[in-house]
């Protein structure tokens, strides 16, 4: 699937978000210079006709009304710092509401169909809050074009009249559900009065399986995100589906999703998390939301591949390079041979520290991916020595083993084949808990790597940019999105590192691109302190497909840098406040019956360590875990840092029926008091879904499940041909290279 030539088309998603945002602007103006007054609701009518007339940005498709309910309320618009929100109504023949008032001006405008809009005086004196009385006084039916607006206490009922499906936009001075004091009357007489609906349903407009393929071939800025737990988005995802749990979704959307108007399609399966997570992201400000119809299902009911497992494009590339560059390898029992006759090589793991540490390959040295051409001059001094680059399983190998290879080091490199696992299906033995890691170059050793890096820039086309440029893309953010990244080691990030740059090591940016990056055709910025690293890993974005990626030229700009660790931002805590339990406290009620500890941190690291005694449960699910729990009174909720812990007490609010607190400063404070952890998995109020188990992970039939991944990621080629959403630019070999 090739994309046109020149500036990519807007679709009609981009072209009404556009359209409203206009719209929305002009009538915050009208109300802010006129105030709220009938000439100034005469103009905004006026203005939203002019939108409704565009009946092409509104296709009934994007905005199914329910045929049980007769009707569907979509967010077009909820602008807290216009204090204005704008709605497409849809409904069907017999739909009807009976009088209302909205407590706030509102205009409305025919985009299809018909609507009668009944207008009315309230006549009695208001003095019982529970009846009243109505008298009509008008009658008007609005098509397309037509306009009506309504002070705040003008009372109205709608009806969806003649055949055909009717679409009309309602503008509000407020959200729907910031409507306090809203009323509806009985019938046309008054009589009985009830409340407002404290939470309308209000949804999100869909796109078809088709408009999203073609959102992914247009080239313009999309973020397509998977809200269903890490475990089913595993089982079966679109191949540029970037996982984003409901669960975590406040601590992970930000930095994965920067940009607050960037195109985003939510999907998830039959769950209803979809619009859960659409309504929180509007909330947030993400103004350009549509959910894909009929979820997942409706991605394999029209054919197209769905594809198992985590990070799969950067795992399908990583097969793509072996299969142009024709990369290297060398089996564990070969490799085994060598090492035992004598040979001179040396083993170089790819891997971040903690991984290393885990598992290792006999006398190996941690040398994670983007740390290789930096470091490899003093490892390697001498070119007879046969450089072998491993992983866990293929891509950091490949691409490991690559970039030494288009870095023009004179030594012989090797992949090794399936990395650790395929050093344990050898049957042979690994090393665990290991430190080795590769020393900081010396100055001979960098400028070595300095000058490869500039050959592979060069032969790449990686763009550098100066710090002024820098400046410049971080004023157009919300324009086009963009992601600086510093791509050292995360204890050079932590030491000190250019303001608003996320730690990304470039190994790991490589080898699970989705991790970092849920924006797809977005600007990518890297940062190192040398050119190298970042050079590099920009190499390997760009034949990624990531087309607009760049190294900041001279690195770190000397001055004033931000230490520490990277500042995760987490929405909704602001104005949260949450009963909470202090670590001491909490370990003197243990043991007791009137209480449960609900443990919220992923599977993995429940398994890890947790408060003896946690249930471990799954947060967009929680209303079944704690019914799953042995009745209490007393639930102290935590998670690692607290944070989903507080954003789920929160939530539950006052809806539970047992005492809800929050462990303080969450799991790692209870670790931080000198408090033990507890290493077992027994008690689970759910099935755990939540994450993908790698081989290693497994209790049982690791061997299998180590079969079945490599397998898996050898047939990714073809797969992802087939499915035509990505598009490598993988630069083939310069020229024959001696056998090792």
């Amino acid at each position: 699937m090739k994309r046109a030539s020149g500036a990519p088309a807007a679709s009609v998603v981009d072209r009404r978000h556009r359209a409203v945002r206009e719209t929305v602007a002009r009538a915050s103006e009208i109300v802010s210079e006129a105030g709220v007054t009938r000439d100034a609701l005469a103009a905004i009518q006026s203005q939203l006709v002019a939108l409704a007339k565009r009946r092409e940005l509104f296709p009934a498709r994007h905005f199914p009304a329910d045929r049980e309910s007769r009707m569907g309320i979509y967010r077009l618009c909820e602008d807290a710092g216009a204090h204005i929100a704008l709605y497409a109504s849809a409904g069907l023949p017999g739909k009807r509401q009976t009088p209302h008032n909205h407590t706030t001006w509102a205009v409305i405008a025919g985009v299809r169909g018909n609507e009668r809009n009944t207008l009315f005086d309230r006549t009695d004196d208001g003095s019982r809050p529970d009846q009243g009385t109505l008298q009509k006084t008008g009658e008007v039916t609005l098509g397309w074009r037509d306009g009506l607006a309504l002070m705040p206490d003008d009372i109205h009922a709608i009806e969806v009249t003649g055949r055909g499906r009717s679409l009309h936009l309602h503008m509000y001075g407020r959200r729907l559900d910031d409507m306090a004091g809203r009323v509806f009357f009985e019938g046309a007489a008054g009589g009985a009065i009830r409340p407002g609906p404290a939470r309308p349903e209000i949804r999100t407009p869909v796109v078809s399986v088709a408009e999203v393929k073609a959102m992914i071939a247009g080239g313009r800025e999309l973020a397509f995100i998977d809200v269903r737990e890490g475990g089913p988005y595993a089982e079966g995802h679109p191949l540029l589906a970037v996982s984003v749990a409901l669960s975590a979704l406040e601590e992970r959307i930000d930095a994965l999703v920067p940009r607050r108007n960037c195109r985003v399609v939510l999907y998830g399966g039959d769950e209803g998390f979809a619009e859960i997570a659409a309504a929180k992201m509007a909330r947030w400000g993400y103004s350009n939301l549509s959910i894909l119809a009929g979820g997942v299902r409706a991605w394999w009911d029209e054919g197209l591949e769905l594809f198992t497992g985590t990070n799969v494009p950067s795992k399908a590339f990583g097969e793509h390079v072996e299969a142009v560059c024709g990369t290297p390898h060398v089996t564990a029992r070969e490799l085994e041979e060598r090492m035992n006759s004598g040979a001179e090589l040396i083993v170089l793991d790819s891997r971040p520290a903690d991984e290393f540490r885990r598992m290792s390959i006999p006398g190996a040295i941690d040398c994670p991916g983007a740390e290789l051409v930096y470091r490899i001059a003093d490892l390697a001094p001498s070119s007879e020595t046969l450089v072998v680059v491993n992983c866990a399983g293929r891509t950091r190998s490949i691409i490991g083993a690559q970039s030494l290879i288009n870095a023009g080091i004179a030594n012989p490199v090797v992949a090794l084949e399936n990395g650790t696992m395929g050093w344990t299906l050898a049957g042979l033995t690994l090393e665990k808990g290991k430190t080795r890691a590769a020393p900081t170059p010396s100055r001979k050793g960098l400028a070595r790597a300095r000058a490869a890096a500039r050959r592979v820039g060069k032969r790449f086309g990686v763009r550098r940019i100066r710090n002024a440029r820098l400046e410049r893309m971080r004023a157009e953010a919300d324009a086009h999105s963009l992601y600086v990244f510093d791509v050292r080691s995360p204890e050079e990030y932590v030491a000190g590192h250019l303001e608003g740059a996320r730690s990304a090591p470039g190994g790991q940016l490589v080898q699970a691109t989705d991790l970092y990056v849920g924006t797809r055709d977005a600007r990518i910025v890297l940062v190192d302190n040398d050119g190298v690293r970042a050079t590099m890993t920009a190499s390997w974005l760009i034949q990624m497909g990531w087309r607009e990626t760049f190294v900041l030229e001279g690195g770190i700009p000397r001055g004033r840098l931000a230490i520490g660790p990277e500042r995760v931002a987490a929405f909704g805590l602001d104005g949260v406040e949450v009963d909470t339990i202090g670590p001491g406290a909490l370990a003197d009620a243990l043991g007791r019956a009137d209480i449960a500890v609900v443990d919220l941190a992923d599977s993995r690291s429940y398994r890890d360590g947790h408060v003896p005694g946690a249930w471990f449960a799954i947060r967009s699910r929680l209303d079944a875990c704690l019914d799953a729990i042995p009745g209490t009174p007393a639930v102290v909720l935590t998670s690692p840092d607290g944070v989903r812990a507080r954003l789920a007490a929160a939530e539950i609010g006052g809806d539970a029926s047992a005492t809800v607190r929050v462990l303080e400063g969450g799991t790692r404070g209870w670790v931080g008091a000198g408090l033990p952890l507890e290493h077992d998995r027994e008690r689970l109020s759910t099935p755990v879904d939540d994450e993908w188990l790698r081989p290693y992970d497994r209790k049982s039939g690791i061997e299998a499940a180590m079969l079945a991944y490599l397998d898996w990621e050898t047939r990714l080629v073809s797969r992802v041909e087939r499915d035509g959403d990505l598009h490598f630019r993988i630069a083939p070999r310069e020229g024959p290279r001696a056998k090792p």
